[in-house]
């Protein structure tokens, strides 16, 4: 009798150990790891679940255009980064008592080279001196600041469009495609721009 008992309680037992792993099996197979084709998957939260056709278009037209701020926002990025450099080119710097004059560090520059300069037939003798830019600018609030500022935006705007590709959801994935499309036509040659003249 006590060997029937042992032999219903690990009957018991393994029926509960099948059905939690049934369970955990069919729950595992709810995320698919394929592509698929549905107007209902949700996006970023349970509550923002297209419910027609209609809602899951204006959930694609939503991922469409944060791809695009994000084309944009790269665009916004290097265009401040050429005017800080420019900024930095164009900075006066002011002679300290005790030092060379700027004439004199121009004439004893070795980079300096001496021309002569035409201009509507007028001919002057220059020195021309290279710019004094360094491949890194010392850290300033006002620059800094807001780059660092920006580029967080940037990650957080990328990284929802990353969990969108995430929902394997077709739909949501051609939209991000079609909008960094649509980014990089509209904003791609202002960016170029800025890293050939900064």
């Amino acid at each position: 009798m006590v060997a029937h008992e042992g032999h219903e309680q690990s009957t018991t037992m393994n029926m509960e150990g099948m059905d939690m792993s049934s369970t955990s099996m069919s729950s595992s197979h709810g995320m698919s790891m394929a592509f698929f084709t549905a107007t209902n998957t949700p996006l970023y939260s349970e509550s923002w679940t297209p419910s027609s056709a209609g809602a899951y278009a204006g959930t694609c037209i939503f991922l469409i255009v944060l791809a695009i701020l994000l084309r944009a926002g790269f665009t916004l990025k290097a265009w401040l980064d050429r005017r800080a450099l420019r900024s930095a080119l164009k900075r006066r710097y002011v002679v300290v008592a005790g030092q060379a004059p700027v004439l004199e560090k121009v004439v004893s520059d070795a980079n300096s080279q001496t021309g002569i300069l035409t201009t509507n037939g007028v001919e002057e003798n220059v020195r021309m001196v290279e710019a004094p830019v360094e491949d890194f600018q010392p850290f300033r609030f006002s620059v800094d600041l807001p780059r660092a500022a920006l580029m967080t935006v940037l990650a957080g705007v990328a990284y929802l469009l990353m969990l969108a590709v995430m929902t394997y959801n077709v739909g949501y994935f051609l939209s991000i495609l079609a909008g960094t499309f649509v980014g990089e036509l509209a904003f791609g040659r202002f960016t170029n721009q800025a890293l050939l003249h900064g």
